[in-house]
């Protein structure tokens, strides 16, 4: 490994096609989430926009979900789910859709 460069992430799980569309899909949601957040945002027009694509990236998890299940794929393996959505930085991207942490003064980001 080189100097400077990040690590390498662990490898992404054996997942099916479909599993792979939910994840990718919640992943988006998530992203346009954490931009809609009024305790996160900057302006209005950001969040509007990301407001916006929120029903179709819906609607792409929405029809991922919906296939799985037609072919009877009627359990999520959570586990492998999990480690997709963390090698994926999942875990910091939910974490935008929350409010963010008090600063250590007490006061709040806005």
């Amino acid at each position: 490994m080189s100097r400077g460069l990040p690590p390498d992430l662990p490898p992404l799980p054996a997942l099916t096609r479909a599993e792979c569309e939910v994840v990718d899909a919640y992943l988006e949601v998530l992203d346009l989430l954490g931009r809609i957040n009024p305790a996160r945002g900057r302006d209005t027009y950001g969040g509007l926009r990301a407001a916006q694509g929120l029903v179709s990236k819906a609607a792409r998890l929405r029809d991922a979900l919906t296939l799985m299940h037609e072919r009877g794929e009627s359990e999520l393996h959570a586990a492998t789910l999990e480690r997709a959505l963390r090698v994926l930085d999942g875990e910091r991207r939910a974490g935008l859709v929350g409010p963010p942490a008090p600063r250590p003064d007490g006061r709040t980001s806005g």
